[in-house]
């Protein structure tokens, strides 16, 4: 086998997600043969650094010699079982540390199978609760402009980058964006909190929830915004009886400093929606956290039209199950969080010189996601695709966002891997 051979046969019958694939006529597809620790490898024996932790997913490594052990263990016990009227010990186990881990007042875990899923479920849940309560009319859902929560129909319903929402506009459901604080500083997150406190006194009898992305719009370009924000948000939800969701499906697990971004602001949501690292980026698996106080807005003698009828073949599978426990265990008793406020300061380090550029517009970082964002360039420019080419031949994997090149490298990256993916990016730039 080689990377010619699989290219082609993969061609012949696959259709690849937020791909172009007339762009695969002369970009060739990178067939991966193995990995371990940062690194992928082909078929040809070329290796790439990860920096961008395939899709925000992976945390320890590729391979990580303790999550395979755990799957293994796993598999010779149970490999899946039905959640309804079942349960198992790893799928126990995990709700229990994920209740202690996640801010207070997050009681109860529902799960699910990947991210968008579990923002369907955050959404259907807010809106059910309201319903118990008599209040018919919460039907309205409230999003951050610039916002991206999912590619389901629901999800998409709140989300608000056009790139991914245009096309399927006919399809979504009525919903509300409110004003995203243009930058990080204190003074913009007041703006934008006064902005939804006006909506909130208008609409508040219709509004179910708001959901928003705690501090960084991932795929927005990876907007960020200070932790303020956060804080009013979560007294004007609680003033105007509306449900607060964070989406922490990108910033949970250590990637913006703390465990979970929420933590920053020392806020407990109404729903906290988990997925991604959840499971070190091994197995699909997701989490929607509530309160006691949501759940028992459910728990009735049986009444179909109260009960939260809603359901996902793989809930709480088992193997995906001990993949997360694993990965909680790493956060545990590797110190995981204060090491990589360590390895932040030296992505902090090599960043700044990227702000001597001449087509850089600005840099950014929160945690371990740093940020460039070039200036001077159109859309059909492709910029990003020309970064990403300069990257793979240097041996590096960088997907920017159009005209943003970001780094969320795994959490394990040493100095001298650090250096080259950040170096890469640089050369690439300079060379635009």
């Amino acid at each position: 086998m080689n990377n010619l051979e699989l290219k082609n046969r993969d061609l012949d019958v696959l259709w690849h997600p937020c791909t172009q694939m007339k762009d695969h006529e002369t970009l060739p597809l990178i067939p991966i043969k193995k990995a371990h620790g940062v690194y992928l490898e082909d078929f040809e024996g070329n290796s790439y650094i990860d920096g961008i932790s395939s899709w925000w997913v992976n945390m320890f490594g590729h391979t990580n010699k303790y999550i395979n052990e755990k799957i293994k263990e796993q598999l010779d016990t149970l490999e899946h079982v039905i959640l309804a009227g079942f349960t198992h010990e790893p799928v126990v186990r995990l709700s229990e540390r994920l209740v202690k881990l996640t801010p207070r007042g997050l009681d109860k875990c529902f799960y699910s199978d990947n991210g968008s899923s579990a923002v369907e479920v955050a959404l259907k849940m807010s809106y059910h609760a309201h319903l118990n309560d008599g209040e018919k009319n919460k039907t309205i859902f409230v999003s951050l402009k610039n916002s991206y929560h999912g590619e389901t129909i629901g999800a998409l319903s709140v989300g608000d980058v056009e790139l991914y929402k245009d096309t399927y506009k006919p399809l979504l459901l009525e919903t509300l964006q409110t004003t995203v604080p243009k930058d990080m500083s204190l003074e913009a997150a007041q703006i934008a909190a006064a902005d939804f406190e006006t909506l909130c006194k208008q609409r508040a009898d219709d509004i179910s929830a708001i959901i928003l992305e705690p501090l960084i719009q991932a795929a927005g370009y990876m907007h960020m915004y200070h932790e303020e924000f956060l804080v009013l948000v979560r007294d004007i939800c609680t003033k105007y009886n509306v449900h607060l969701i964070a989406d922490e499906v990108m910033t949970g697990f250590g990637r913006t400093g703390e465990l979970f971004a929420c933590e920053i602001a020392n806020i407990t949501p109404d729903f906290i929606v988990l997925s991604k690292g959840l499971t070190g980026g091994y197995l699909p698996l997701s989490v929607v956290l509530t309160s006691n106080e949501i759940y028992a807005k459910f728990y009735c003698d049986y009444n179909e039209h109260k009960a939260f009828l809603h359901s996902h073949s793989y809930t709480g599978n088992a193997l995906a199950c001990a993949a997360a426990n694993a990965t909680l265990d790493i956060f545990e008793n590797d110190k995981i969080v204060e090491k990589n406020k360590i390895l932040a300061a030296k992505m902090n380090d090599r960043l700044q010189k990227f702000k001597d550029l001449g087509n850089v517009a600005s840099i950014r970082q929160r945690g371990m996601v740093a940020v460039v964002e070039l200036k001077g360039y159109k859309s059909e420019d492709r910029i990003g695709l020309k970064v990403y080419q300069y990257g793979l031949s240097k041996g590096v994997l960088l997907r920017p966002l159009g005209h943003v090149i970001y780094f969320m490298p795994p959490y394990i990256m040493n100095d001298e891997e650090l250096s080259t993916m950040m170096d890469t990016a640089y050369e690439a730039i300079l060379g635009l």
